[in-house]
């Protein structure tokens, strides 16, 4: 059996949370703010326990600097 990697794993996660807490209408860009994106995934990393914080610190500075440029939102398909 095929599994994730961690990674994967996370993203997909990080996915159903922004479509489960965006106020976008379904099918929408499931925006949901910066800081509410880099809490849950700082979070769900950390319980992971297999990616490194350091990779964890460069995904969100890519992430914060998209988001910089969309009014401090993040979309789906910033990651």
């Amino acid at each position: 059996i095929s599994q994730l990697n961690p990674l994967q794993s996370l993203l997909s996660s990080m996915k159903h949370a922004c479509e489960i807490l965006t106020k976008d209408p379904d099918g929408g860009a499931a925006r949901v703010p910066f800081e509410t994106f880099s809490f849950l995934y700082s979070y769900l990393a950390s319980i992971d326990g297999e990616i490194p914080e350091e990779e964890t610190e460069t995904f969100l500075c890519g992430i914060k600097e998209q988001a910089d440029q969309q009014s401090g939102m993040v979309l789906l398909r910033n990651f």
